[in-house]
């Protein structure tokens, strides 16, 4: 039986298809690798198409041969790194061990680890895989790179993954040289400085998602607790006080009445740390004093933020389109009908609730479609194309529209129910008046920051002047003046 693991990532027949891959200069620079792995063989592959000549050191040549590009010369571990002078271990921690006989050889050399610990290891080891390579070859010069691109990006090529490549090394010569490696390759070398570093390079392929954690976080606990409180008013008080079984509502209807709350409530929060800041600043009359912390990290996960709300926003915009398919719409709409026909009422048209349902969709659809057009300048390709200014006008000026239209669209769905006896149940108030709290906040604030006084005053303060400080902003009398005053 054929062992899937000795299978590449690629098929052979794409690899050797490329004629550049098939034969490589002589006068080519020769690098060597430790190790037959998928790693390996995609960085035997992009190594080749980048040009370079790739000797692969194997503890089983014969085995592993016709797993690497034909270009590649496949020989034992003590050839592959006798001539080139940057060597690329592709092996794990546990075997580094097993190259200490290779000591006299790698004398000198550049030793390029691709490691990566797992999580327990990182957490287990004080010292980096690179670090630990270092202390068992002193002779040689360890570099850390590549750990965090993948076998798959290799192959397919940079553009298919993240083109940046971390690297340090306490030789400026040895990162030089691989960064020009790197370069070549198609990639985008960045220094992280010294060999201590490289503990850090090694925990970045850890992290999952290490800017959604608080807002996601912060999204299920707003789901979960509008959920609840609109379990308590739509099911537990029909079952309570009217023995009405409206359980039903849990899965479609009590989620779609919970989703825009949670939306409406975190798009307001991408803005209120901007009133925050700004109120900071005109207290303390400087913009020099650092924000607290928790107001810092609030800023930094704004972007991730919006798109948690433009998430939920979406759904609610496909669930409301699944609400008249449900089975008990249906049901509703025959028993409207029968009690429109026992009552012998021919015609049933309340021009009040037609206008309120027609405005409150027309502006449900405006803010989702802003909405729409600030996650999709939120993506890298979109936002590297715009300068600065639209990209702040997209993100500020049409995102404080979308928050003012859901607003609109909140206080046309509630419209006269925030003032009747009967939509308090428990003594609940309506879910939608809570939602209001924070955004009316939000947009109060935004409108006294447009008055000329506070715009004036936050403006001079974010062009550099002080309150109390010795920089004094002074308009030239005259053109002499004005020609000696020197503008920054």
């Amino acid at each position: 039986m054929s062992r899937e693991m000795d299978k590449p990532l690629i098929s052979l027949h794409l690899v050797d298809s490329d004629t550049s891959l098939a034969k490589v200069p002589d006068e080519a620079p020769k690098v060597g690798i430790l190790g037959s792995g998928d790693f390996a063989r995609s960085l035997a592959t992009r190594l080749v198409s980048s040009g370079f000549k790739v000797v692969v050191g194997s503890r089983n040549p014969k085995r592993t041969a016709g797993l690497f590009p034909s270009a590649a010369q496949v020989t034992f571990q003590e050839e592959a790194v006798s001539s080139p002078e940057v060597i690329f271990v592709a092996v794990f921690r546990e075997h580094y061990s097993s190259l200490c006989s290779l000591s006299d050889q790698l004398a000198g050399k550049i030793l390029v680890d691709v490691s990566n610990p797992t999580e327990q290891e990182h957490l287990q080891h004080r010292e980096s895989n690179a670090e630990y390579l270092a202390s068992l070859f002193p002779t040689c010069t360890v570099v850390k790179a590549f750990n965090v691109i993948s076998a798959w990006t290799l192959q397919a090529g940079p553009r298919d993954g993240n083109r940046q490549v971390p690297i340090c090394s306490d030789q400026p010569e040895a990162k030089r040289a691989v960064s020009e490696m790197a370069i070549t390759m198609g990639f985008m070398p960045v220094d992280m400085g010294s060999l201590a570093s490289a503990r850090e390079i090694e925990a970045m392929p850890l992290r999952l998602l290490p800017a959604w954690k608080v807002p996601t976080l912060l999204a299920l606990g707003l789901f979960i607790c509008f959920y609840a409180y609109n379990f308590v008013r739509d099911v537990l008080q029909p079952y309570v006080q009217e023995s009405k079984n409206k359980f039903f509502k849990l899965p479609v209807s009590v989620v779609n009445t919970t989703l825009p709350c949670v939306a409406y409530v975190l798009l307001s929060l991408v803005y209120l740390p901007g009133v925050l800041a700004a109120t900071l600043q005109l207290r303390r009359g400087t913009k020099y004093h650092r924000f607290p912390d928790w107001l810092d990290h609030w800023l930094q996960h704004r972007k991730q933020i919006g798109l948690l709300s433009f998430f939920c926003a979406a759904l609610h915009a496909l669930y409301s389109f699944c609400l008249p398919l449900r089975r008990s719409h249906r049901y509703d709409l025959v028993n409207l009908a029968v009690k429109q026909v026992l009552a012998n009422k021919s015609h049933l048209w309340v021009e009040e609730e037609v206008w309120r349902m027609e405005i409150y969709l027309s502006l449900g659809v405006l803010a989702l479609g802003t909405l729409s057009l600030l996650a999709v300048t939120s993506l890298p390709s979109i936002a590297n194309s715009l300068n600065w200014r639209e990209f702040s006008f997209v993100q500020s000026s049409l995102g404080f529209l979308a928050l003012v239209l859901s607003t609109l669209h909140t206080l046309t769905y509630g419209w006269t129910r925030a003032f009747e006896e009967s939509r308090y149940k428990f003594y609940l108030p309506p879910t939608f008046t809570l939602t209001l709290l924070v955004p009316c906040v939000v947009i109060l604030a935004k409108a006294l920051f447009l008055l000329p006084c506070i715009s004036r005053r936050l403006t001079r303060i974010r062009r550099g002047w002080e309150r109390d400080g010795a920089i004094k902003f002074t308009l030239p009398t005259d053109n002499a003046l004005a020609e000696k005053t020197s503008h920054v």
